[in-house]
């Protein structure tokens, strides 16, 4: 049985890769993924990554990128939300058979996200730690727009116009929740365009960023501190951003 994760918590992430089997062998080597054999074309052929024997994210054939999805209790209600609150719509919801019911949306900022709610598959059974996602961070240039829409959206407590560059959202932990539910926030970066940044763990940021080089990726922004850890931004050989969070030291 998978965690339970709160409503508005990080829950799920898959990559949607021209070559998929490319992504396999740069994500297998970097954080040691195992992979499933993959669905077939009625599911999308959607890949599977494990990490220790449990499901960390997934792979797909594409061209987005990263996509972060987000717990809710009622797809269909999430996607009112996001419509009333300025967002759109870009697939779903549509129910995945007894796995999930999910809908792939966009907020008025241009930043894409998933809504995921939960039947058999209820998301990451390993989270927190390296290898695995710890946050997923909304980078985007127009703060208060994002924090408003998310608020409306995700339930997230509205941060205050003009705030901080640095905002954290957070979801409420019921009890019982998984121990190790991946953080969420904000941050204002007035040259990016909007969009979700996946952290995954690691530990040895050095190490795996000279890793990632040596398979073809590339360094964005080289690793600098934050509040919650030294952070890289790298790319894998196919031009798919990501993120390295690390323990401050």
């Amino acid at each position: 049985m998978y965690p339970d994760h709160p409503e508005g918590a990080p829950c799920w992430a898959d990559a949607r890769l021209p070559d998929v089997e490319a992504g396999k062998r740069f994500y297998g080597d970097l954080f040691g993924w195992t992979f499933d054999e993959g669905a077939g074309a009625e599911r999308g052929y959607y890949t599977a990554a494990y990490s220790h024997d449990l499901a960390v994210a997934a792979l797909a054939p594409g061209g987005r990128g990263w996509t972060v999805h987000f717990a809710v209790r009622d797809a269909y209600a999430a996607a009112e939300r996001t419509v009333a609150a300025g967002g759109y719509l870009l697939s779903g919801p549509f129910p995945g058979g007894t796995m999930a019911t999910v809908a792939l949306a966009a907020g008025p900022d241009g930043s894409v996200f998933g809504l995921w709610q939960a039947g058999s598959h209820q998301g990451f059974e390993r989270a927190g730690a390296p290898g695995a996602v710890c946050r997923a961070e909304l980078w985007t240039p127009e703060a208060a727009l994002s924090d408003a829409f998310y608020a409306a959206v995700l339930g997230y407590p509205r941060a205050p116009v003009g705030g901080s560059d640095l905002h954290t959202w957070r979801a409420a932990s019921p009890a019982g929740a998984a121990p190790a539910v991946p953080g969420a926030g904000r941050r204002r970066v007035p040259q990016w365009p909007a969009r979700f940044l996946v952290q995954f763990g690691s530990a040895d940021l050095a190490g795996n960023c000279a890793e990632a080089v040596r398979l073809g990726g590339h360094v964005r922004v080289a690793p600098h501190r934050t509040p919650y850890g030294h952070i890289a931004v790298l790319a894998d050989d196919q031009g798919t951003d990501f993120v390295l969070l690390g323990p401050v030291r």
